[in-house]
């Protein structure tokens, strides 16, 4: 599902003429295969963040390739890769990135608007969706009016609108307590057995890391250690 080759990355800060170049990934090769659960863990600093903002397409590798269902990303155009972004994946952050002036409903219908899906099949759609995150009593109430794991549950309502076969989570616990955080993880393994879905989560969490199939380690942007999981 998610080729990676000898992709590096690196950043420049400061005015022109003074230019530092810092080096945030290093020669990093991996595969996520369809099916599975990849957590990507390292300290702050590893590179697992800009990771995926690679995969994701928010910045571009300086070296190396991306390659996404057979489809060469790293080389598509910003507007080839966000309609490509809204039809193959589907993204949990930590901090939810909800529209706090939309309701629950709106913001997880808000992908289907923008993919251009028609007003009955969108009804239909994201009343389905709340009932499987278990929100249909909650779908008015605007993100403020939500607990914190009722609103994580909103944002990955949304990720699953469009039915992606790849879902990309950054930290997706990190704003949660540890009862909510166990009701997150058991639900990702649900859609992952039970859908199909592929996730690559980067996480700091060592919970969250132990629900993949597989769990990398970054260290100073390289892959150091990679970790088959007996069960997941």
């Amino acid at each position: 599902m998610i080729t990676i080759n000898h992709l590096s990355h690196e950043f420049e800060i400061g005015k022109k003429g003074r230019k530092t170049v810092i080096p945030v990934l290093k020669d990093v090769s991996l595969q996520v295969r369809k099916g599975e659960i990849v957590t990507i863990v390292g300290r702050s600093g590893s590179g697992k963040s800009t990771l995926l903002n690679l995969v994701s397409g928010f910045i571009r590798p300086k070296q190396g390739d991306i390659a996404i269902n057979g489809i060469k990303t790293s080389t598509l155009s910003e507007a080839k890769f966000a309609d490509f972004r809204i039809q193959h994946l589907g993204f949990i952050f930590q901090s939810f990135q909800l529209i706090t002036s939309m309701t629950a409903y709106q913001n997880i219908e808000l992908p289907l608007i923008l993919k251009g899906v028609k007003e009955q099949e969108r009804k239909l759609r994201t009343s389905e969706i709340l009932d499987m995150v278990g929100l249909a009593d909650y779908q008015d109430h605007y993100p403020g009016e939500l607990s914190g794991g009722q609103q994580q549950r909103v944002s990955i309502a949304r990720a699953l609108i469009v039915n992606p076969p790849i879902i990309l989570a950054d930290e997706p616990t990190g704003s949660l307590d540890s009862e909510t955080e166990e009701d997150l993880l058991r639900f990702i393994k649900k859609l992952n057995k039970e859908l199909g879905i592929t996730f690559l989560i980067i996480t700091h969490d060592e919970k969250v890391a132990k629900i993949g199939h597989r769990t990398i380690e970054l260290k100073d942007g390289r892959v150091v250690e990679e970790v088959i999981a007996n069960e997941a």
